[in-house]
Order: C-alpha cells, then structure tokens, then sequence
C-alpha cells in the first residue's frame, strides 16, 4: 500500500477539480485498511473515504487522510430456489456489477445500469433509477469502523434507507468504509418497463418480451443520448433530488402549472421532477462562465473546463435559489459538498 502526501485529487472526482489532500492512501484489502486506520501516525487524523468520485464536489484542499477504496472482488452464491446472493468489493465500479448480475442471470438492478460511483458508495446514496432503488434488493454490506479498525455487518434495516439516504449520510456519516455490499437478486426477475422512456426505448429497439438484458440495455442507451460523460464534460450526475411535497402543494402548483411533471412518493406525497423545475426557471442549457445546467438534462450541473468548486455551489445555489422563488419548492443538493 502506498501513502503520498500533498497530492492531486484532480484524477479522483468527476468534477475534474484540481485540488490536492494532505495524505492520500490506495487501500486493496480490508486488513490494508484495517492496519493504516491503527497506524499510530494516522489514527488521530480526519480521514475521507473516495470511491468513484461521481458524488462529490470539492470547494477546496482536503485537510486529512484520504482513503481511496479498491477494494475488488465479485462472487455469487444460491440463496434458496428463487435467488442470488451477489457480493462485491466496495471499490468495484457499479456499473461492472450490474453487468456480472446480468451475465450470471441475477435480476433486479438492470434498472440501475451505468449509474457512476463505485458498489460501496451505492448504499450511502441509495442509489435509484427508473422506478427502482438499491435498498429493494439490498441483503447487507461489511463495513470498517474508520477510527478502531473494527469490522461491523449492517443489515438492511440498520442502513435506514430513505429517498436517496441511509445512516451513511446521517448519525454515521464519515465513518466507515465500505468494504463491500451483498444484494439479494432473483433467478426468475419480473422486469420494471413502466418507468421513463423504457418501454418508448425496447419498442425502437423491437424488442417485445424483454429480459433483464435487454431493459438494461435500454437504460443505457437513454441515459447516453441525455448525460454527459465526465471524461469529456466534468459533471456528477444529477445534481439535485427529486424534491417530495404534500398534496396540497402539488394540487396548488399543478393549478398554476398543468404541465407539471411529478409521480406519487411515500406517505401520501408527490415526487417533482426537479429536471423539469430547473428547465422551466429557465437554466436548462443555461451557462454562466466556465459552469452551467447540461443542454440535454437541466439536473446536471457541469463543469466546462476551468471552473472551481466554489463557482459550481454558487452557480449551484442560484439555481436552488430561482426555483424556490418562482416555485415555492426548495431543491436539496443531492452531491456531497466538500
């Protein structure tokens, strides 16, 4: 294992952000991880955890210790008649997970397909896509305790999911690492089409009965036609959550806006579309400088080359705060700012 010291993070985020750490450590084993979190050196320094860097924005230098998850490995196991148990190491990307589940005929997560990030970070976000989320096939996840070296197994109900949270960005923010994540997947998976432009994307495609390949394929082809890839234009995804209201709220905003576009969420409330509150305050496209909202998808904040971390939270931050006027509805920032 090999620990640098003053090093560029630039490489690390999909931001494209040059900034450096004061300690950067490549972990590949969880007995690595364990022996440089008891180090006497590092055992007293703030630590942060990056995996795929698709879900932080960097507003300056990291003053700690940062842990770079590779952490590798798949395996699959039976789990009774009807599923798999799939494990990976915490620092494989996503979406090679999604394609092994595939290939070994594990259904659920093709809906997820070419989501970025890394397998550990998907349980902190609880990542979702198309009318499905992490948690739905979620088992349980290892997880070593960033101060102790203490290893700890969180079930799903320990990982309190909410819309786009767990613990991991609550009580027990900032401490683990997630060594791996073990999902519950069918042998015979009934496929989600409803959702988006899935069933708009398999009929171009003519496709009539489509397995588990075929959505995911779908999935990836929307996706590709509407974001932007970071290694051409730095961006995190979507920048924002869909943001949840009372009844009461949309009934009044679909009143003023009939073309309003939202789904039914949990407990009783409506799920916005927050693409669509962005594009209709008029950002869609829209760039100030070297930053601006994605031309073909308004939730995605980007970065033109050039920018700072504090130009994309301020740029970010007039867009929250044009769509709260005109709205009434705040946009939570769905990206870890840093």
């Amino acid at each position: 294992m090999q620990i640098l010291q003053n090093t560029s993070l630039r490489g690390y985020n999909t931001f494209g952000l040059e900034v450096r750490a004061d300690w950067f450590a490549e972990v590949r084993s969880v007995d690595d991880l364990i022996g440089l979190v008891r180090d006497p050196k590092f055992q007293p320094m703030p630590k942060m955890i990056l995996g795929g860097g698709s879900n932080v924005l960097f507003t300056g230098d990291v003053h700690a210790l940062v842990i770079y998850n590779k952490i590798l490995g798949k395996s699959l196991r039976p789990d009774g008649d009807d599923h798999f148990l799939v494990t990976a190491g915490g620092g494989e990307t996503w979406h090679e997970l999604v394609k092994y589940s595939i290939e070994h005929s594990c259904g659920g997560i093709e809906n997820l397909s070419l989501i970025p990030g890394s397998a550990g970070a998907a349980p902190i976000q609880n990542i979702g896509a198309y009318g499905v989320e992490l948690k739905d096939h979620f088992h349980e996840l290892e997880a070593i305790d960033l101060t102790s070296g203490d290893v700890r197994i969180f079930s799903k109900e320990d990982c309190a999911f909410g819309y786009r949270d767990s613990v991991f960005k609550r009580s027990e923010k900032g401490k683990y690492l997630i060594a791996s994540i073990t999902l519950r997947l069918d042998r015979h998976h009934r496929v989600r089409t409803h959702y988006g432009a899935i069933e708009q994307e398999l009929s171009k495609m003519g496709i009539l009965n489509p397995g588990i390949r075929d959505v995911s394929e779908a999935v990836i082809r929307i996706r590709s036609s509407k974001l932007p890839d970071p290694a051409v234009i730095g961006n995190a995804g979507s920048f924002f959550k869909n943001p949840e209201v009372s009844q009461e709220d949309y009934d009044r905003l679909h009143a003023l806006f009939p073309d309003l576009i939202a789904y039914p969420g949990a407990s009783g409330k409506m799920k916005l579309a927050a693409g669509w509150l962005i594009e209709k305050a008029g950002w869609k496209g829209k760039r100030l400088g070297n930053v601006g909202m994605h031309e073909k998808q308004a939730l995605v904040l980007v970065n033109y080359g050039g920018a700072t971390g504090k130009e994309l939270i301020e740029h970010a931050r007039r867009v929250q705060q044009h769509v709260q006027d005109q709205f009434g509805v705040l946009l939570e920032m769905e990206v870890n700012i840093l």
